[in-house]
């Protein structure tokens, strides 16, 4: 939960810039960069937590360990984004990004079922919230996979065991 704690603080940091983003926007760019970090970021923490338990990780226990850090981390972050889309996004924000999905799909030849069940689409700041809950453990269950086999690669021995360091 801790490190969860400080990766929702970093994501919190890096969500501001996408905040800013709406009104200016180079700094889309600024917050796709930050994107860009966080998996390096959990590789490291990854890292720390294997020094910290004495040095040896398995595949699943480093994996468990990364899909709960990006959980506790998107769970520091829901509060902002609440905060955002009940407050700060300009009204018609969500319905608009939808509705430009749904001429993306439409100009590319989708099927009109598609089209016309996106473009019926009603959400809240709450579900978007929950939606990005979601999708954060997602994006947590996928790049942990990686991050857990580099970290794999990295065991040690246990300090006074006799064993060998890889």
């Amino acid at each position: 939960m801790t490190y969860g704690l400080i990766m929702g603080i970093y994501w919190a940091a890096k969500y501001i810039f996408f905040i800013l983003s709406l009104s200016v926007p180079t700094m889309s760019v600024v917050y796709l960069a930050l994107t860009l970090v966080v998996p390096v970021l959990a590789y490291h923490m990854t890292r720390r937590y294997q020094r910290e338990i004495g040095g040896r990780v398995g595949f699943f226990h480093a994996w468990q360990f990364g899909v709960l850090l990006y959980f506790f981390a998107a769970l520091i972050l829901s509060v902002e984004s609440y905060v955002f889309y009940r407050y700060i996004a300009p009204p018609g924000f969500v319905e608009g990004a939808i509705g430009q999905m749904a001429e993306t799909f439409k100009e590319s030849q989708m099927g009109p079922e598609m089209v016309e069940a996106l473009s019926q689409i009603k959400t809240s700041p709450i579900q978007m919230t929950i939606q990005g809950i979601f999708n954060n453990v997602f994006y947590g269950l996928i790049l942990s996979i990686p991050v857990a086999a580099l970290v794999l690669r990295h065991n040690t021995s246990v300090p006074g065991t006799g064993e060998e360091e890889r």
